[in-house]
């Protein structure tokens, strides 16, 4: 199975720098009907806040981003959780594959705080950010799970931008390609900070 070209910037043995000219930051998901564009907005003006607040800061920004990536899964896990105590049923593996997922977020985050090494100001942010995000996305989850999903589609969306940028600052010397923390599991040697992001 091959990837879609959206998706398959990369050929092989092509620099990475030369991969940007194929991403096609053209491709989107349109918002249909009142849920998508709720969901939209609220991403859209998400994404105003992190350009205002961290600017080129690409790191900075990729900290909060993991904090909040992380908070999607925990909310799954946990409403699959009680939805399958209430019905008294197996979830199918459910549970586990979104507790995954927020591991690998949250394992995400641990690596970018540690290259990044953020300020007591911007640790605070990610605090409160995600405290404000989780108690909005569980609430809205309950109410609409749909724009709930979409909210998560449209997050990826802005992370491949968000992370494509980041490359290219990288790529382009604007960002040091600094070592990536040793401490982390299943690294490569000598891993560098580009492939994590």
């Amino acid at each position: 199975m091959t990837a879609p070209a959206a998706f398959a910037a990369q050929a092989p043995g092509q620099a990475p720098a030369a991969a940007l000219e194929n991403v096609d930051f053209t491709v989107h998901h349109q918002p249909k009907g009142a849920s998508d564009r709720i969901a939209y907005g609220f991403v859209k003006a998400l994404r105003f806040f992190a350009d205002t607040f961290f600017a080129k800061r690409y790191g900075h920004r990729a900290v909060v981003l993991e904090t909040v990536a992380a908070v999607p899964g925990m909310v799954g896990a946990t409403l699959n959780h009680l939805k399958c105590l209430r019905r008294m049923e197996d979830d199918r593996g459910w549970i586990k594959t979104l507790m995954d997922e927020a591991e690998n977020e949250r394992m995400h985050l641990m690596t970018f705080i540690e290259v990044c090494k953020p300020t007591l100001f911007e640790r605070f942010v990610v605090v409160a950010v995600q405290w404000v995000f989780y108690l909005f996305f569980f609430g809205l989850y309950l109410v609409s799970s749909k724009t709930a999903h979409r909210v998560v589609g449209y997050f990826e969306e802005e992370a491949v931008v968000s992370y494509t940028h980041y490359l290219a600052e990288i790529d382009e010397g604007r960002s040091e390609n600094v070592p990536a923390p040793q401490d982390r599991p299943r690294l490569l040697e000598p891993a560098r900070r580009r492939p994590p992001a």
